[in-house]
């Protein structure tokens, strides 16, 4: 079904794999499409309930295959309006928690798919490079967006400018990433990271997702509101009157992701 990524449904999780491992699961303009096709699939079937994003081999994303645009002149505009800008709008669009799970360098652009995920997990062997600056670039596909958003101003400027690589233990330390996992159990203890996520209110789940994300860009009494809209349709859900049948029977939750 697909030739530059692997798409895999088990126990509730899609788990969507990079996988051009001999060029580091570097970006290709089929790529781009396949995995918005995929984030679409897992959109769409009930079974999934959280998605999972990672590489094959060494990498989690190098990028850009540069093989790809070298040679000739390049619209970057145009090319990131075609290709990056909807891959990472899908990500937000997508309504199902997202983990990036970050098993080896993520670089450039590979560094932004991660960022514009919702949650992150390293390796203790992953490693992130702003490297757009050491080609003369500016950070794209959301990395001036949501590095600075998730970091600050001041270390995302500091990133940004001098490439410089940040390990796992340091992207932990200054909340580039979530969690970090011994190489060896990485992505046994990533899946069940996501089947925790996976077991939890799905509807619930996205309304949370759409609504932090628009608080960003909104002011106190707008964010009020839209949470007031938000609870609403969350209030409406299975998954909310069985959470409260389940805290007054004071058993276990079902939840069922509708």
């Amino acid at each position: 079904m697909y030739e530059t990524i692997l798409y895999e449904v088990s126990e509730g999780v899609a788990v969507v794999t990079l996988n051009r491992p001999d060029k580091f699961n570097a970006f290709t303009e089929l790529m781009h499409k396949e995995i918005i096709a995929a984030l679409k699939d897992a959109q769409k079937d009930d079974a999934v309930r959280c998605i999972l994003l990672t590489g094959a081999g060494r990498a989690f994303n190098a990028g850009q295959d540069l093989g790809e645009v070298s040679g000739g002149e390049v619209d970057f505009g145009g090319f990131l309006r075609k290709r990056y800008n909807p891959m990472i709008l899908q990500l937000q669009k997508t309504e199902k928690p997202i983990v990036a799970a970050v098993n080896g360098v993520a670089a450039g652009a590979g560094m932004s798919l991660a960022l514009a995920c919702d949650i992150r997990l390293a390796s203790e062997k992953a490693s992130f490079v702003n490297a757009f600056v050491s080609i003369g670039l500016v950070p794209d596909s959301g990395g001036c967006y949501f590095l600075p958003r998730i970091v600050g101003i001041g270390k995302a400027l500091e990133l940004a400018m001098t490439g410089e690589k940040v390990s796992a233990e340091e992207a932990l330390r200054i909340g580039l990433v979530n969690k970090v996992y011994p190489a060896e159990s990485f992505m046994e203890e990533a899946l069940a990271y996501a089947r925790k996520l996976a077991a939890l209110p799905t509807r619930g789940i996205g309304l949370i997702k759409r609504t932090m994300y628009k608080g960003l860009e909104m002011g106190l009494e707008e964010t009020l509101e839209y949470e007031a809209y938000a609870q609403e349709v969350a209030g409406s859900t299975a998954d909310h009157k069985e959470g409260v049948a389940a805290f007054m029977e004071k058993r276990a939750p079902r939840f069922t992701g509708r």
